[in-house]
């Protein structure tokens, strides 16, 4: 515990969260692969990720409806932009989340550390993990930090609007090609799927995404082409 109380000092006083349970804390860290390859973890972080993607859709929600008086087409939006795997992923990388990620040596070969689906996973877990070691209270506060204090910048630069329609347009504008999504993997039991899609313009990957759903994953594959390329402005 005194190695995980200095490994986390910095990100503590960066988050403004003391825990009380640090192995709570290192738990949103381990991704599956990791598991897989050594003996030292015994569980990844897709439980803590469940619980985190839950907890963030409720804050998001509460927040939005408490604020704003337009209609629910708009909200929902607004709240997909904010929750999406690619703007999770921008604050995973704001809080250098990466460089505590136990992973195997494997995805650590394929860039694993940058990876958008896996830093926006990892975003999840930790509001998991600050649920369940602090309350709603605590994440609410996160939250409201660090991804809700980004709704102004995703209104000004139109980032709400659905991004597979936003990636077509600039595709056929671009290339005259129409955009397709491949699986590139599917996890979990029957009842808590996940996917990990790839956005492609011809042979050529753009982006990756991930989601409970294949069009949820597609949404955020979708929106890490637009952001890799810089079509978002």
């Amino acid at each position: 515990m005194k190695n995980l109380k200095q490994k986390y000092k910095d990100l503590e006083k960066l988050i403004g969260t003391k825990f009380k349970d640090l192995s709570l804390l290192d738990a949103a860290f381990v991704h599956k692969s990791y598991v897989n390859e050594s003996k030292d973890k015994e569980a990844h972080n897709e439980r803590l990720e469940f619980l985190g993607d839950a907890v963030l859709e409720l804050v998001v929600t509460e927040y939005l409806y408490k604020n704003y008086g337009n209609p629910e087409g708009d909200l929902t939006n607004w709240r997909s932009a904010l929750v999406r795997g690619a703007n999770l992923a921008e604050i995973a990388k704001e809080l250098k989340l990466n460089k505590y990620l136990y992973l195997s040596r494997g995805e650590e070969k394929s860039g694993g550390r940058q990876k958008g689906y896996i830093l926006a996973n990892t975003v999840e877990a930790l509001i998991g993990a600050i649920f369940l070691d602090q309350g709603y209270k605590k994440c609410h506060t996160f939250i409201n930090k660090f991804i809700i204090s980004y709704l102004g910048e995703i209104l000004e630069k139109g980032l709400h609007v659905d991004p597979k329609s936003k990636f077509q347009e600039i595709a056929q504008a671009k290339f005259n090609l129409t955009p397709n999504y491949e699986l590139i993997e599917e996890s979990g039991p029957d009842h808590d799927k996940k996917f990990l899609m790839a956005a492609y313009i011809g042979d050529k990957k753009y982006g990756e995404g991930s989601g409970t759903s294949k069009q949820q994953a597609e949404q955020n594959a979708a929106t890490d082409a637009l952001e890799q390329r810089g079509w978002i402005k």
